[in-house]
């Protein structure tokens, strides 16, 4: 299980860094285009200002995030669109200041969580530590987003291991959710960090193995960048499909995106 306290303290440098990319930005830059359809970057930021709110309500207030679910269940195809444009209307620096408040104020309420509590959520029920690897991971795709949009070149980090091992634990789901039968074994995966250092996982004798850039498998799991564009390798039908398919998130398909040749 992850160190709630490491993997806080990666949330919190993986928000500073995006948040220093768009605190300088012109308002005519967060009404640019990302790469998600009918999303700006002022969407992504608001995005992510909700749902840390919704996960700041999970661990604060059980009865209003309850409510939050109510809202999901009726709307499914709409409710994640309807906070990120409630938020994307604000001026920009309402929107800052916005993010970066609920941001850290959810960074105490998880700091301060007794070990062991769990606490509801969209899906299954999630420690503190899983509830930051997930905010983490979150921050950093829709990162990705906003650093496309605007051109910027991100330096990948070793925080990646918070985002590896989610896509790597929703092997199954990414199978189960599109209506198919999850593989009987475990896959084999290796994985070079952006420090060099290999991260695996798995059995060393498994018959089916994923290997490559953790980078490139990050923006796979994240549907941030089409595999044939991608530095991540298949060894067996299984895990051959298993990237056709991979995702980190919960809920529904997403459509991913198409290969441009622009990374590999």
């Amino acid at each position: 299980m992850s160190d709630p306290l490491a993997v806080l303290e990666d949330l919190r440098s993986e928000s500073a860094e995006l948040d220093r990319i768009v605190s300088e930005l012109s308002e005519d830059r967060w009404a640019l285009a990302t790469p998600a359809p009918g999303w700006s970057v002022a969407h992504q930021i608001a995005h992510l200002a909700w749902t840390d709110h919704s996960a700041l309500l999970a661990v604060t207030d059980a009865a209003a995030f309850a409510a939050l679910v109510r809202d999901a269940v009726a709307a499914p195809d709409a409710f994640v669109d309807a906070g990120a444009e409630e938020g994307a209307a604000l001026p920009p620096a309402e929107l800052l200041a916005r993010w970066r408040a609920g941001r850290e104020e959810l960074l105490r309420a998880l700091a301060a969580a007794p070990a062991g509590t769990r606490f509801p959520w969209y899906g299954p029920p999630m420690s503190a530590a899983s509830m930051a690897t997930g905010r983490l991971m979150e921050t950093w795709a829709h990162g990705q987003d906003v650093a496309d949009a605007l051109g910027v070149e991100r330096a990948s980090s070793d925080r990646l291991r918070h985002v590896a091992r989610i896509g790597i634990r929703a092997r199954d789901f990414a199978f189960t959710v599109r209506g198919l039968t999850p593989p009987a074994e475990e896959f084999r995966v290796e994985l070079t960090a952006p420090s060099g250092d290999l991260w695996t996982y798995g059995p060393e004798d498994a018959a089916q193995r994923v290997t490559g850039s953790a980078l490139d498998f990050c923006l796979l799991v994240t549907q941030r960048a089409h595999r044939d564009d991608l530095d991540v390798r298949a060894e067996g039908p299984d895990a051959d499909r298993w990237l056709e398919i991979a995702q980190a998130f919960a809920g529904p398909p997403g459509p991913g995106r198409e290969p441009t040749g622009a990374r590999k």
